[in-house]
């Protein structure tokens, strides 16, 4: 049996572990690389297996730096089942479909305007590559086994975090493997705790918070206080955000804080077709999130639903004070862009990043203060304020890390520590080997090893 860890080991992105079992080759996660362009060059380069041999992809949850390659290895002749639970494959055709329309428009965008290095600029798949995926998918029920060939049992177990976002758990005869996937909180303002898993031999457990704790001030409260501000001298505020979970969370957060009196009455906008498709699903996967079917329709109804790009197009036109909730989470990509070419400018508007900023994105550089950003192939100068707000990310924390690890019964016989920048994830090795007495070890990338299973 061997074990490589093709992305997420040295970096919070790009999570893909190739299990070869002898009979089978397995890949866990299969999702695009963001940040440094040396990270993004990772998507354009050949995958470390022809995707022709790979049997089954079992995948953690929806989140694209967990499932957004897998267009290209459909396209690039992978054949077999991707295997989910039922609330990622749902998501997976919203956000699959979502990233190849934009990198389709971002494509055709930079060849209109002469930017890209590339000539002609090409997307790195399309939507007809997405379709192709998304016909592969296999749902799969928590807590219900599935095979996948040469003696290995699957089973999806509940991770928090997002709408049916799961751990993995694989056994073989009596050896187990346990994929933490992106842990939840066990107290998160939406989503339901983490399930305790008992037992493994091989555990992998993602860290990128493993270095520091979501403490200090309330994020609602934080929110709050900017809003009222920013309101008050007129100002638009910007929230980049990822369109799958955290813009749920935010527009729940927004409802409770008017609920409370703590925010005005100004009107709210969520400017990203993937969210709203999103947060209808929250109606439908009732069990996997803590919501009332009321608290449901109260975050539905917060906001003014932004659908086309010329709905878009015409907030441009309003004036403050408003508040525009738009994907990308890391201003990567997406409508939130051109919301920041326009607002970034003026001192009046304020922008809130909810989360982690992987480093190398936009949205890092803002929070690090920068004068100034490249986007669409200008520069644009900052004189906007700029909020990060880590309490709202929808991660583990170190110290939550590590309670749901003192849950197991037994020591595994060794832990990885991915899916964490090089500070995180050896700051999560350290505690896991001080504090639980197990073996751990921070896995290079491409490292191949024995996972005794």
């Amino acid at each position: 049996m061997k074990l490589t860890f093709a992305g997420a080991a040295d970096t919070v992105t790009g999570s893909r572990y190739l299990l070869d079992s002898g009979g089978r080759q397995i890949l866990l996660d299969c999702g695009l690389f963001q940040g440094f362009k040396k990270l993004r060059d990772r998507n354009w380069a050949d995958f470390p297996l022809p995707p022709r041999e790979i049997d089954r992809v079992v995948l953690s949850h929806a989140h694209l730096d967990h499932s957004g390659y897998l267009p290209a290895l459909v396209r690039d002749g992978f054949r077999g089942q991707i295997v989910a639970t039922e609330a990622t494959r749902e998501l997976c055709e919203i956000l699959l479909r979502d990233s190849a329309r934009l990198q389709e428009e971002e494509a055709e965008f930079a060849n209109r305007h002469g930017y890209s290095k590339h000539a002609p600029a090409r997307p790195l798949y399309t939507t007809e590559d997405a379709e192709r995926a998304l016909a592969r998918f296999v749902a799969n029920g928590f807590d219900r086994d599935f095979d996948l060939g040469d003696g290995i049992v699957g089973r999806f177990l509940p991770a928090g975090h997002l709408l049916g976002a799961a751990i993995v758990r694989l056994q073989r005869g009596h050896r187990t493997l346990v994929f933490s996937g992106d842990l939840g909180r066990p107290h998160d303002l939406v989503m339901r705790p983490p399930h305790t898993v008992d037992a493994a031999d091989t555990l992998i457990v993602e860290s990128t918070y493993g270095d520091r704790e979501h403490g200090g001030e309330d994020p609602e409260a934080v929110l709050g206080r900017v809003i009222r501000e920013t309101a008050s001298r007129g100002g638009t505020i910007l929230i980049p955000s990822f369109a799958v979970g955290r813009a749920q969370t935010l527009l729940y957060a927004l409802y409770r804080l008017k609920e409370r009196g703590e925010i005005p009455e100004i009107p709210v906008f969520l400017d990203s077709p993937m969210a709203v498709d999103a947060t209808r699903l929250y109606r439908r996967f009732q069990h996997d999130h803590r919501l009332t079917p009321e608290q449901c329709a109260g975050m539905y109804s917060t906001a003014r639903l932004v659908t086309t790009p010329a709905e878009s197009k015409r907030l441009a036109t309003l004036h403050g004070p408003l508040i525009i909730v738009s994907a990308s989470g890391m201003a990567t990509g997406g409508r939130v862009l051109h919301h920041l070419k326009r607002l970034l400018p003026d001192p009046a508007n304020h922008v809130v990043f909810a989360g982690f900023q992987a480093p190398g994105t936009r949205g890092a550089h803002l929070v690090a203060g920068v004068r100034e950003v490249k986007i669409h192939g200008d520069w644009h100068s900052v004189r906007a304020g700029v909020t990060q707000l880590d309490g709202f990310s929808a991660h583990a924390d170190g110290d939550e890390l590590i309670d749901w690890m003192r849950g197991f019964h037994s020591a595994p016989k060794q832990v990885y520590v991915t899916h964490g920048e090089p500070e995180a994830a050896d700051r999560l090795r350290v505690r896991i080997e001080k504090e639980l007495g197990w073996r751990a070890r921070v896995p290079e990338h491409m490292e191949t090893v024995d996972p005794a299973l």
